[in-house]
């Protein structure tokens, strides 16, 4: 094989990497975008409100659904069609814009845009870190994930104890969790684009579940972010 020949295949090679990777982000941003606006309504909505957050029953039949549905899209990726993957996706998002608006109740609109631009940056970062690098992050997504797993036992266990300690503890360890999963989560994206797809429908399905991962990142340290750099109001 000739020079020029390698050189091609390199340069194709990275363009459906590239393509698959603006495919996956194009799917994440409107997914955030379905979030941010279903919560902006229902912030503003004080019935919506009312229903959801002075019902238990509600609130937590929506976190439950919430749970099945990334469950439901993870697990039975392959059994799911491209259309039905990217509605599953979409009604997430829109749940989880139930459940976040409360956010514009608890802070200031002024603070939660900064902290968006905050995570925006940082999230933008270790993602361009996790396509450009030439290490292999693979090893990585065990440590993080036990680092997941600690979190969510240590914020339900603090649901009880109240600990404040406990509370900032999960904080800047979530952050750091989120960061480091957005850079392994870009990486495993881009080795699964290297190593290629049976077909365009596998494609199409794999960039929605894809998305939904580095949504998860994005809101998550989002979440986090706001803790810290949030101004609550009065």
């Amino acid at each position: 094989m000739s020079n020029g020949q390698i050189s091609y295949q390199s340069e194709r090679a990275a363009a459906v990497q590239g393509e698959f990777i603006r495919r996956v982000f194009n799917w994440m941003g409107l997914g955030l975008a379905a979030t941010a606006l279903v919560a902006l309504y229902t912030a503003s909505n004080p019935q919506l409100l009312k229903m959801i957050f002075g019902n238990s029953l509600v609130f937590f039949g929506l976190i439950i659904g919430e749970l099945i549905l990334v469950f439901a899209l993870s697990a039975g990726i392959n059994r799911l069609s491209y259309s039905t993957a990217t509605l599953m996706f979409f009604v997430y998002a829109a749940l989880n814009g139930l459940t976040l608006s409360v956010i514009f109740i608890a802070y200031t609109q002024a603070s939660i845009a900064s902290t968006f631009f905050v995570t925006a940056g940082t999230f933008g970062a270790m993602s361009l870190y996790g396509y450009t690098t030439k290490k292999d992050l693979s090893s990585w997504g065990s440590f993080f994930f036990m680092g997941l797993i600690g979190i969510i036992i240590a914020s339900v266990v603090n649901i009880f104890l109240r600990s404040p300690m406990v509370y900032w503890v999960v904080t800047y360890a979530g952050i750091l969790v989120f960061v480091g999963l957005t850079a392994y989560d870009t990486n495993k994206l881009k080795a699964m684009a290297m190593a290629g797809f049976a077909d365009a429908e596998t494609e199409g399905k794999t960039a929605v579940l894809g998305a939904l991962a580095l949504y998860l990142d994005f809101i998550n340290l989002f979440l986090m972010l706001l803790r810290i750099l949030g101004s609550r109001r009065d």
